[in-house]
């Protein structure tokens, strides 16, 4: 398990209630009953990763206009490189792929999850 602030568990709780629609089209569409499992809106270090894989050790972030703006960008490239170093894999993925390929943004979750397990194995 990683270690989380747990000052973040009521807010968490909050987004989890109030995701957004890209966020509930992933999560009940695919990654609910995805075979690895996925939790959403997952606390970890000073975070809350929008969808978490500890067996990949994979989260899954999911990018709105908002991040595409600079002072949004420097922080998300903070926030990966904070990830990262706890051992994770992080992937980015913006709301217009939800909407325009979503079977190729479940096919890139898919082939991430099978390929960071099999190299866990290793």
């Amino acid at each position: 398990m990683k270690d989380y602030n747990k000052t973040n568990i009521p807010l968490a709780k909050e987004l989890r209630k109030n995701m957004t629609p890209w966020e509930r089209k992933l999560w009940h569409l695919f990654l609910k009953d995805y075979p690895v499992r996925f939790q959403r809106q997952k606390a970890i270090g000073n975070y809350i990763a929008d969808f978490y894989c500890a067996k990949a050790k994979l989260v899954v972030e999911l990018d709105g206009g908002g991040h595409y703006a600079p002072p949004q960008m420097e922080k998300d490239t903070i926030r990966t490189n904070e990830l990262e170093s706890m051992d994770l894999t992080v992937v980015r993925i913006c709301n217009l792929d939800i909407d325009r390929n979503f079977r190729g943004v479940c096919e890139y979750i898919d082939m991430a999850v099978k390929n960071l397990s099999l190299s866990q194995l290793r």
